[in-house]
C-alpha cells in the first residue's frame, strides 16, 4: 500500500466552490505543496451555471477554458497552470470513496489515501434520478440529467444527432426551465411536464409563474402541468421513443431531460459529523461540529443572520461567498484573529431567450406584483415584494437594468416598513429606489 498523502489543507470536491476557495487561499497566503484539491470530475474548477446556458447554444457555445472559475463573478479565470503556479495540487478524476474525519483520512475508489490538517467539504450536490423511484424505463439512452460537464457533452451530442427532433424536459424548475429555452433555441420541438399547478413553485408566486409560462408558450413550447412520468418506452436499440404520464398521456421524445432537483453530497460523513437540515451543520464560519473540517456551498446548513434561521442554500453565489468566508475564518483562526460571522442576503438569478430576473432576501408573507407582466410585451418588466410582518422581505425583479437590481437587493437588506400594500403596488419599483 501507498503511503498516504498528506496535505496542510484538503479540499473536497472540485466545483463552483474549491475553485473560490482556491483563490481565496492564494490571496490570504499560501506555501506550495499546503493545498490540494480533490475531485472527481477531470477538469479543473468551472462556473457550473454556464452548463444550463451558453454551453448548449446553438452558435458560439461557451466551452473550456473559457468559463473556469473566477469568470462568474468578473474575476481572473484560473486556469490548471494557475494552480500549478500558486503550488495547488489538483488531484483531478479521483473519487473518494470513504473518510475518516477521527484519523483525517480519506481513500479513493482506487486504494489511494489521503491525509489532512484541515479538511473542507464542498462534494455539492447530486441531481435526483427517477430511476431511484423505480420509474419504469428510466435507463433507456438519451434521456439526460444535467449535472457536470461529461453531461453536458453528452446532451450536446444528443441535439446535433436529434435535429428538429422531439424533446420533453421532466420538471419546471431552474433546470427545466434554462434548458426549455435552450432545447428551443436549438429548434427542438419542446415539452415540458411537472406536477405543480405552476413552474418554480419554490420561488415564483402565481403571478410570476403566468408571464413565464405564457412566454414560453408564446416560443412553441407545450406545457404539461399536475402530472408526472411514470415510464419511458424505448426503441429495439434503447433509444428513448416516448414519455408515458400518469395522467394517461404520452408523448413523443427523442430527447428527454430530467430536472427534478438535488440532494447533497453528504453520505461519506454520515454519523461523523452534526447535520441539519438535509445538510452538514455548521457556524458563520462554516466550521461543523469537528474542529478543523468545515462544509461550504450546497452542503452547508448554516446560520441566517439576516432571517434568524438556519438554512441551506443551493445556488451558485452562495458557493462562492461561502467558500470565501471558510477560508478567510480558517486563516484568521491560524493567525489568533477574529472576523464577522457571515451575513448572507439570499440572492437567485436566471437567464433565458432574452429574459433575466433576479431575486433577493425570502420569498414568505403576503406578495405583491407590480409592473408589466404581459408575456407579449416587447420588453416586460415587472417584480414582486414580499411582506412579513409589516416589512418588505424579499423582492423578485425581471428585466431590470444593474442600477435597479442594486436597488432591490438594497431593500431586501434593509427590509423597509410599509403599511399600504395597494400603495406599495401603485408605487412599485419606484419603492426600491427610496431606500
Amino acid at each position: 500500500m501507498a503511503e498516504a498523502k498528506h496535505f496542510k489543507y484538503v479540499i473536497l470536491g472540485g466545483g463552483v466552490a474549491a475553485g473560490y476557495a482556491a483563490r481565496e487561499f492564494a490571496k490570504q497566503g499560501l506555501n506550495p505543496g499546503e493545498l490540494a484539491i480533490i475531485s472527481k470530475e477531470a477538469v479543473a474548477p468551472y462556473e457550473r451555471p454556464a452548463l444550463s446556458k451558453g454551453y448548449l447554444f446553438p452558435q458560439g457555445a461557451a466551452r473550456l477554458p473559457g468559463f473556469h472559475v473566477c469568470v462568474g463573478s468578473g474575476g481572473e479565470r484560473l486556469l490548471p497552470e494557475w494552480y500549478s503556479e500558486k503550488g495547488i495540487e489538483l488531484i483531478l478524476s479521483t473519487e473518494i470513496v470513504k473518510a475518516n474525519l477521527a484519523s483525517k483520512t480519506l481513500t479513493s475508489a482506487t486504494g489511494a489515501t489521503f491525509t489532512y490538517d484541515i479538511l473542507i467539504i464542498a462534494t455539492g450536490s447530486t441531481v435526483v434520478q427517477l430511476s431511484d423511484f423505480g420509474v419504469q424505463g428510466a435507463d433507456s439512452n438519451n434521456i439526460f440529467y444535467l449535472r457536470e460537464i461529461d453531461d453536458a457533452d453528452r446532451l450536446v451530442a444528443a441535439i446535433q444527432a436529434k435535429k428538429d427532433g422531439k424533446a420533453v424536459i421532466v420538471g419546471g424548475g431552474y433546470i427545466g426551465l434554462e434548458l426549455g429555452a435552450a432545447l428551443q433555441i436549438n429548434n427542438l420541438d419542446v415539452t415540458m411536464v411537472y406536477p405543480e399547478p405552476w413552474c418554480m413553485p419554490r420561488l415564483f408566486t402565481a403571478g410570476i409563474a403566468a408571464f413565464y409560462e405564457g412566454y414560453y408558450a408564446n416560443k412553441g413550447i407545450k406545457i404539461v402541468k399536475g402530472t408526472v412520468a411514470v415510464g419511458f418506452d424505448s426503441d429495439a436499440n434503447g433509444d428513448v421513443i416516448a414519455v408515458r404520464l400518469k395522467d394517461g398521456r404520452v408523448l413523443e421524445a427523442d430527447i428527454v431531460v430530467v430536472g427534478v432537483g438535488g440532494r447533497p453530497l453528504t453520505s461519506l460523513f454520515k454519523g461523523q459529523v452534526a447535520e441539519d437540515k438535509g445538510g452538514i451543520k455548521t457556524d458563520g464560519f462554516f466550521e461543523t461540529s469537528i474542529p478543523g473540517v468545515y462544509a461550504i456551498g450546497d452542503v452547508a446548513t448554516f446560520p441566517l443572520r439576516l432571517f434568524n434561521d438556519i438554512r441551506r442554500v443551493e445556488h451558485v453565489d452562495h458557493a462562492r461567498k461561502s467558500a470565501e468566508q471558510a477560508v478567510k475564518a480558517i486563516k484568521a483562526s491560524e493567525e489568533g484573529k477574529l472576523i464577522e460571522e457571515y451575513d448572507y442576503l439570499p440572492y437567485f438569478y436566471s437567464r433565458s431567450f432574452d429574459l433575466s430576473w433576479q431575486f433577493y432576501g425570502d420569498n414568505v408573507g403576503d406578495s405583491i406584483l407590480f409592473g408589466d407582466n404581459d408575456p407579449t410585451s416587447p420588453k416586460p418588466k415587472f417584480g414582486t415584494y414580499w411582506i412579513k410582518d409589516g416589512k418588505v422581505v424579499g423582492v423578485f425583479l425581471e428585466g431590470g437594468s444593474p442600477d435597479e437590481t442594486k436597488a432591490i437587493a438594497k431593500l431586501a437588506r434593509f427590509q423597509p416598513p410599509v403599511s399600504d400594500l395597494e400603495e406599495l403596488r401603485k408605487e412599485g419599483l419606484a419603492f426600491a429606489s427610496k431606500i
